[in-house]
């Protein structure tokens, strides 16, 4: 037991620790202002929104437990844009940078990362 909290001690004074969840969600946006060459994306269109979150712990031994983060990250984003009748969330005119933006904010969180279909969108990091 001594050299266990000895090792977490040690590990916590010399380098910094993040938890790291990822999650995907079904939802619709769309971009208003689109330039005529993307005009398509002025309607509501599906992706399967790739969410990558890394959030700072003060020590290696479950300081936040990652099930329960996620589940908290997902049960905001059902609140925040959420569609009751349906499965998908609705993030209306909401980019992949102001959704990362808002998730980074609400959770205190070092990076979020977004993506639509896991291929273009934003990454968001804490100043």
């Amino acid at each position: 037991m001594i050299l266990k909290t000895v090792i977490f001690n040690t590990m916590e004074k010399t380098k910094k620790t993040n938890i790291l969840v990822s999650l995907q969600v079904e939802g619709f946006h769309y971009w208003k202002d689109a330039p005529e060459i993307v005009k398509f994306l002025r309607d509501s269109h599906r992706h399967i929104f790739h969410i990558e979150i890394e959030k700072e712990v003060s020590h290696a031994d479950r300081d936040i437990e990652i099930i329960l983060f996620k589940r908290s990250v997902l049960d905001f984003i059902k609140k925040i844009w959420g569609v009751k009748e349906r499965e998908y969330v609705e993030f209306g005119g909401s980019s992949c940078e102001m959704i990362a933006d808002i998730i980074l904010t609400e959770f205190k969180c070092v990076k979020v990362k977004v993506t639509e279909d896991g291929e273009n969108g934003a990454v968001v990091y804490k100043n």
